[in-house]
C-alpha cells in the first residue's frame, strides 16, 4: 500500500506573501487558493509534473531550524546572481561558507533553504 506526495506544505503567517516570494523564486504559477472552515486562506503553487508547494497559515511563530527544507539550483543565473535576486525579494543569507557548495538562506518568514550551483 504505497502513497504519493501531493504537496510540500510550508507553515506561515501570511500565505499570500510567502507564496508570492516562492512563486517568483521558482517561477511557479498559482494553482489554487481556498479557505478552510476557519476562514484561513491556503495558497498552492506548482507546475505540471512537479510536486506543488502549499502555503498553510498558522498562528504560531517558527521556533527552531527546519527539519525538512527546500534545496534549489538556478536554471538561468549563476548561484551568486540567484542569491542576490532572492535577497532583493526578501530572503536573508544565513551561512555562506566558502568550503561548501551551497549557501543557506531564509525566506521572508525565516524558513531555511539552500541555493546550490546551477545544474545542467
Amino acid at each position: 500500500m504505497n502513497a504519493r506526495i501531493i504537496a510540500v506544505t510550508v507553515d506561515c503567517h501570511d500565505a499570500e506573501q510567502l507564496a508570492d516570494f516562492w512563486g517568483r523564486t521558482l517561477g511557479y504559477p498559482q494553482i489554487q487558493r481556498w479557505q478552510d472552515g476557519h476562514g484561513l486562506t491556503y495558497v498552492e503553487l506548482g507546475r505540471d509534473g512537479e510536486v506543488p508547494l502549499l502555503f498553510q497559515p498558522v498562528g504560531e511563530n517558527k521556533q527552531v531550524k527546519n527539519r525538512v527544507h527546500i534545496d534549489i539550483a538556478p536554471t538561468e543565473l549563476d548561484q551568486d546572481a540567484k542569491i542576490e535576486r532572492l535577497v532583493a525579494l526578501g530572503a536573508r543569507v544565513l551561512t555562506d561558507d566558502p568550503a561548501e557548495r551551497f549557501t543557506v538562506l531564509a525566506d521572508p518568514e525565516g524558513n531555511e533553504f539552500c541555493v546550490l550551483p546551477q545544474r545542467g
